[in-house]
């Protein structure tokens, strides 16, 4: 966290909105009066003078700032809050003097740009915290911010600016694999946790057991058991290094939001959590990012101590608007493979059309590696289809999405029929389905 104390220049002096309230109230009383009797017209401007005094004498008995600390967190993960805290120690302030404070960041730190809070006593001075709720990854500065507290009349408030320039670094968001479950999974998994020969689902022969109820019946060896008169069954070793691919469109479908995150902030999650099942299975993770042109190429990362690397490489997917170069970037990621690998591509499209290239590519692929297609249920079309139709403006949307709809499904039935794997889940679900589709594709033996 940065922790930012800095006092220049002197605060201003404002009037309040309870002082310009009642200059307001005041005027039609003053014309009144002036109406009334032309001779006592020195008297309106008495009052505004002796109001003017006030404001001024409340302004000056507001008390004087002597410290402001400013802790911003140095880093933080998409769509996770973090808190950024105000400290002001305000000198011969009252009750009433209700210090507010106001940040300015960059929008992809808080909503428009903009961080409001109020702060209150502790412990003799004045504190005050508010979330930061990153949207998007990369560096976002606070940049300034200001502190106004009222006098004790409330007619006057004093207010303090000051240059921060703090940098919030964004990370991709790990939540998942933090979480309880995980990481129980992970302590009970049967494959990469220990260092022994490990037996059991696989395509690598390993020996012969007595067969056991609830051992898949397929497993039998027929010829073992008739010679030794009692049921055998094969072992066979779990697949490990074998070479994972996530490679990420940044193109502009990818970058549209869902549900306030971006998609591609979704699947780099999804991919990371992924990939660290996967380095504790002994596999090796590579990523792979791309839009115009190939933006992020990894190596192999091989042992999970190395997983940072993943998550500093997924940090610099930038958010492009233009549409993605599948030709280039799947022939370059194809040049740079040279063994079968599995390939995790999350991409979007919004009409066949868009998509025509991508399927041609993508059935090179197949032809030496294995493909996981990712691409997440567009939440938006399903509302609009499902909505009630109340009007004709809702009748032309409801057309429109459903077409759209079944042109995705034909997308998507096409990459089947390529034989790629399609993997199409709500957002909320991405990570969950693809690490089942990733323990799948391990246990039959698939990559190598």
């Amino acid at each position: 966290m940065n922790w930012r104390s800095a006092l220049t220049g002197y605060p201003a002096l404002l009037p309040t909105a309870r002082a310009v309230l009642l200059v307001a109230a005041l005027a039609p009383l003053a014309l009144v009066l002036a109406a009334a009797a032309p001779g006592a017209w020195i008297a309106a401007p008495a009052l505004g003078g002796a109001l003017l005094v006030l404001v001024v004498l409340d302004g000056l008995f507001a008390g004087s700032l002597t410290d402001l600390r400013v802790i911003v967190p140095a880093d933080a993960e998409v769509g996770e809050d973090v808190p950024l805290i105000v400290l002001a120690d305000l000198a011969r302030t009252g009750p009433r003097a209700h210090p507010q404070a106001a940040l300015e960041c960059d929008p992809r730190l808080a909503p428009g740009g903009r961080v409001t809070l109020a702060l209150a006593p502790a412990d003799g001075a004045w504190s005050g915290s508010a979330m930061l709720s990153p949207s998007g990854r990369g560096t976002g500065a606070v940049r300034r911010m200001w502190l106004r507290w009222d006098g004790p009349l409330g007619l006057a408030h004093r207010q303090a600016s000051r240059a921060l320039n703090d940098i919030v670094r964004v990370w991709p968001n790990i939540a998942p694999i933090r979480s309880p479950a995980l990481q129980i999974f992970m302590r009970d998994a049967q494959f990469g946790m220990i260092a022994r020969r490990i037996r059991g689902e696989g395509t690598d022969f390993e020996a012969l057991a007595e067969y056991q109820p609830g051992m898949d019946r397929r497993r039998i060896d027929w010829k073992s058991s008739a010679r030794h008169g009692r049921l055998f069954a094969k072992e066979y070793e779990v697949e490990r290094n074998n070479q994972i691919v996530f490679a990420f469109d940044c193109g502009q479908a990818m970058c549209e939001p869902i549900e306030g995150l971006p998609r591609i902030d979704r699947a780099v999650t999804a991919a990371l959590t992924t990939a660290y099942v996967a380095l504790k299975a002994q596999d090796r993770v590579a990523l792979f990012g791309f839009a115009s042109r190939p933006e992020v190429a990894t190596p192999f990362v091989t042992s999970s101590r190395d997983f940072a690397r993943l998550q500093r490489a997924a940090a610099g997917l930038d958010y492009h608007p233009g549409e993605p170069n599948f030709t280039l970037a799947l022939s370059t990621l194809a040049a740079r493979l040279q063994r079968r690998s599995l390939i995790v591509l999350f991409s979007d499209f919004t009409d066949p059309t868009s998509a025509e290239l991508m399927i041609e590519n993508v059935g090179r692929l197949v032809e030496r590696h294995l493909v996981l297609f990712v691409v997440m249920n567009d939440a938006d079309l399903a509302r609009i289809v499902s909505a009630p139709v109340d009007g004709m403006q809702a009748v032309a949307e409801a057309v429109t999405a459903t077409s759209l709809t079944r042109q995705r499904a034909l997308v998507l039935q096409r990459l089947r029929h390529l034989g790629v794997r399609v993997l199409e889940a709500p957002h909320d679900k991405i990570g969950t389905r693809l690490l089942d589709a990733y323990l799948a594709i391990k246990r039959d033996g698939r990559i190598g």
